[in-house]
């Protein structure tokens, strides 16, 4: 017994000894250094919990944001016809009877007031004969196109409820932040009502080459039957309205983009104001500054919208903007790039007014431009560029009414046709670009196009595509 007291005293001794010894050499006191008298704690450490991306658990609720959105969006249903052709030579010589098939496709929208007005995009109501709106309660409402603008995917739809209906509020695009929590909400896949949550990666992305689009990039999950959907921030207010996604598959893997909501929300008034969308443009061509061009000009900086040409009798003609300007401003906002100057001007009409800060061969000016109304149009199917007559084209090539050619593609430059006025497209008399953007806008690749030009002498030719 004494021995076995004896054993159990030297290895309490011992484990002292070694306790002793850990606290001598291996654990070191955390000293905090300071600089003052006041004490400075050498790591920070937030009082907030966090949620898996980081922000804090309340600001991370999306219970209210999701509550009060999933009412107002709304499945869109669009039936279109088809029609089946010849299946077979025997068909073809012989006859066939054409056969009328229905196809539905389907997409969202956004009630934007309780009298029923509906946001949603172009493409999901596009070529419809029938629209069909199914609320979240399963009501179900036959849908009226009040107008649509294709340049922004955007459409305005209304339903005539017997009640008040729940809507969302407009919010301000242009205050959301990189990084900020978002929710996507729409019916992908035919699964009404589905909510999902992430963050905005990035805003003013571009994804065209002429950096003509301006998206609001979002990392939360939008699939087919998303578009025409909401993009609310937080607080439930709209920011956006999901439109396309990046992928290889057709389905989503990580990017999606929506049109801010202050473009939709102008292009929404313009249409219930004056039946289209009142664009205001600054007359500019352009593009994003890059290293090649910089150094060549001596420039430093790249951030700026490089002015490569400037339209005749346009607002940016008439102030007095040149070729080789860089525009760093607009309306004292910072422009690095040229989808953040067309998503600015996007929200503007004609007859508005923008401050353009300018950087011209090193010095600064400013520039106070107004805005003009849409004066040349790319076509549908050739690609040319033409604008309307200005008073000098008018005396010159002795007409009234047309186009004229100002740019064609390569593809076309054997053909000698800048400077030519367009003045018909297969016998229908063009006026103007709205005209011209029409009949090119109709030509099959499956038929013959013809149009008349008057050229400098005043003659006219005529071209046939086919």
């Amino acid at each position: 017994m004494k021995k076995i007291a004896s054993l159990f005293l030297v290895s309490v001794f011992a484990g002292a000894i070694t306790l002793g010894a850990y606290k001598l050499f291996f654990e070191k006191e955390n000293y905090k250094w300071v600089t003052s008298e006041q004490e400075v704690p050498f790591v920070t450490t937030s009082n907030l919990n966090t949620s898996a991306k980081g922000a804090g658990i309340n600001e991370a609720d999306f219970t209210i944001a999701a509550e009060k959105t999933v009412n107002s969006v709304v499945h869109v249903k669009n039936m279109t016809i088809s029609s089946r052709g010849p299946s077979s030579i025997a068909e073809f010589f012989y006859g066939y009877e054409r056969q009328q098939t229905p196809q539905v496709g389907t997409g969202s929208g956004v009630i934007i007031s309780p009298d029923g007005y509906i946001v949603t995009n172009n493409h999901v109501i596009a070529n419809s004969s029938q629209l069909e709106v199914v609320l979240n309660n399963n009501k179900s409402y036959e849908a009226e196109v009040i107008g649509t603008d294709p340049d922004s995917d955007i459409a305005l739809l209304k339903i005539d409820a017997e009640e008040a209906l729940p809507y969302l509020a407009f919010g301000d695009s242009d205050n959301t932040k990189i990084g900020e929590w978002v929710l996507a909400v729409g019916n992908p896949f035919n699964l009404t009502s589905t909510v999902t949550a992430g963050i905005v990666s990035a805003k003013a992305r571009s994804l065209s080459r002429t950096g003509a689009q301006s998206f609001i990039q979002t990392d939360a999950a939008v699939n087919p039957g998303n578009s025409g959907g909401a993009l609310v921030n937080t607080n439930g207010d709209l920011i956006g309205i999901n439109t396309a996604i990046t992928s290889q598959t057709g389905s989503y893997i990580g990017y999606a983009f929506a049109v801010p909501s202050n473009i939709a929300k102008k292009v929404v008034e313009d249409i219930m104001e004056y039946g289209n969308v009142q664009k205001g443009l600054l007359g500019i061509r352009g593009g994003n500054l890059n290293p090649e061009a910089a150094m060549e000009m001596g420039i430093d900086d790249l951030e700026g919208v490089y002015v490569s040409s400037v339209e005749e009798e346009s607002g940016a003609d008439d102030a007095g903007l040149k070729e080789g300007d860089v525009i760093k401003k607009i309306d004292n906002i910072d422009i690095g790039k040229f989808s953040e100057l067309t998503g600015y001007l996007s929200a503007k009409r004609p007859g508005d007014v923008v401050e353009l800060t300018l950087d011209r061969d090193g010095k600064s000016l400013v520039k106070n431009v107004t805005l003009k109304k849409q004066n040349s149009v790319i076509l549908p199917a050739t690609s040319f560029r033409v604008k309307n007559l200005s008073k000098e084209d008018i005396k010159k090539f002795g007409v009234s009414k047309g186009v004229k050619i100002t740019d064609v593609p390569e593809s076309y430059g054997r053909y000698d046709l800048r400077n030519k006025v367009i003045i018909e497209v297969d016998g229908n008399k063009v006026n103007d670009i709205n005209d011209a953007k029409k009949y090119f806008g109709e030509i099959s690749r499956y038929g013959r196009t013809s149009f008349t030009m008057i050229n400098e002498n005043g003659e006219k030719e005529h071209m046939i595509l086919q």
